[in-house]
C-alpha cells in the first residue's frame, strides 16, 4: 500500500468539509465560498458562538492570543492562537480548509508529528455553528481582504 501523506489527509477533509458545507448552505449563492457572512443572522449567531467557545483563545476581538507572537513557537513547541482579524493568517486559506480546521484541529490535518493547540471542534458545535463562527469572523474583514479571500475560494473551486 501506498504511505498516507499529511497532505492526503488535508486534501481529503478540505474535501469533505466542502460537501458538508455545500450541503448546509446549498441555497447560499451570494458569493463565492460556503460562509454565510453576509447573512446578519448566521454572523449574529456566530459571535455569540466565538465569545463562548474561542475568544478565550483567539481573542474577544479576534487578535490572537494575548501577549504573544502567533508566528513564534512557545517553550513546548506550540505555536499560539493566530489572530482571526486581518492581521492574521485566517483568511489566506479557502473556506474548506478553514472548515476542516476548525471540526478536527489542525494536528489531525496536518498529521505526522505537527503539535498544536487548536482542537476539533466537531465534536462540539454543529456544522451549523463552525458554519456562523467562521462566518462571523470573514464579516469583521475589511472589504479588501474580503475580495482576497473571495479570490482564493474561486481558484479552490469553492
Amino acid at each position: 500500500g501506498r504511505r498516507v501523506e499529511p497532505g492526503d489527509l488535508l486534501a481529503a477533509a478540505a474535501g469533505l468539509a466542502t460537501l458538508v458545507g455545500a450541503a448546509v448552505w446549498a441555497s447560499h449563492d451570494d458569493g463565492p465560498g460556503l460562509l454565510p457572512y453576509d447573512h446578519p443572522e448566521a454572523v449574529a449567531r456566530g459571535e455569540a458562538i466565538y465569545a463562548e467557545t474561542c475568544a478565550s483563545c483567539h481573542g474577544a476581538d479576534l487578535s490572537g492570543q494575548e501577549g504573544m507572537d502567533w508566528r513564534v513557537r512557545d517553550a513546548d513547541g506550540y505555536l499560539p492562537a493566530p489572530p482571526h482579524d486581518e492581521t492574521g493568517h485566517t483568511w489566506h486559506h479557502p473556506d474548506a480548509v478553514l472548515i476542516a480546521i476548525t471540526t478536527h484541529g489542525t494536528e489531525a490535518l496536518i498529521g505526522g508529528d505537527y503539535r498544536s493547540n487548536m482542537m476539533g471542534f466537531g465534536e462540539v458545535l454543529s456544522e451549523q455553528e463552525i458554519l456562523d463562527v467562521l462566518a462571523f469572523i470573514k464579516s469583521t474583514w475589511p472589504e479588501r481582504v474580503i475580495e482576497i479571500h473571495d479570490g482564493i475560494n474561486e481558484q479552490a473551486g469553492g
